[in-house]
């Protein structure tokens, strides 16, 4: 009999998808700002909805927005908006789809400030991941006082679809912080 791997409480075992981003995703550094720009936007697509219904669209999400090119995404109009929303491509949230290209337009000017979103991310929590002791994934932070900062900003800055909750978890998936239960396998050593 083989040993099942553990892993965290939230993965639901029956859905392959789900066990190939917690394995091979989730929490991993994430540094590239193609990568970082299709995982944000693509969290705020789950407001409201489990990361599992977002999950299992993200390659019709890659493809209505040609592969999250940032300055494509940034030039998108009101006919693009409309492709989309008639696509079978996406989630049917025609103000969620305008909040992906309302942020890329305020990502431009972010790196236009600091340089990439990689530096402008990363920079909050001194380019080092911050490890939580999580013994449970009930028992993890949902928010914190980075992702309260970063919202704040990126709401100044007139993004859309975001929140302190959304932030953090965006923070989880490209590894800011390391939120893997203890018991997981995929918990950093270090």
């Amino acid at each position: 009999m083989a040993c099942e791997k553990k892993r965290c409480g939230w993965v639901k075992l029956s859905e392959p998808i789900y066990v190939e981003y917690h394995d091979n995703e989730w929490g991993r550094e994430l540094h590239d700002d193609r990568a970082l720009f299709e995982l944000f936007s693509l969290e705020t697509q789950a407001s409201g909805l489990s990361w599992l219904t977002v999950l299992k669209k993200r390659e019709g999400y890659r493809e209505a927005f040609e592969g999250f090119d940032l300055a494509r995404v940034a030039s998108y109009g009101a006919d693009d908006v409309e492709r989309i929303f008639a696509s079978a491509l996406t989630i049917k949230s025609r103000p969620k789809i305008e909040a992906i290209i309302n942020n890329a337009k305020g990502f431009v000017n972010i790196v236009q400030e600091f340089g990439s979103l990689n530096e402008y991310f990363w920079r909050h929590v001194n380019y080092a991941a911050k490890r939580n002791d999580i013994p449970d994934y009930k028992s993890g932070p949902c928010q914190s006082d980075i992702s309260d900062a970063i919202n704040k900003d990126l709401k100044k800055r007139g993004f859309k679809f975001i929140g302190s909750v959304t932030i953090y978890a965006f923070m989880q998936a490209c590894g800011m912080v390391e939120d893997h239960e203890n018991g997981c396998f995929c918990k950093s050593k270090n």
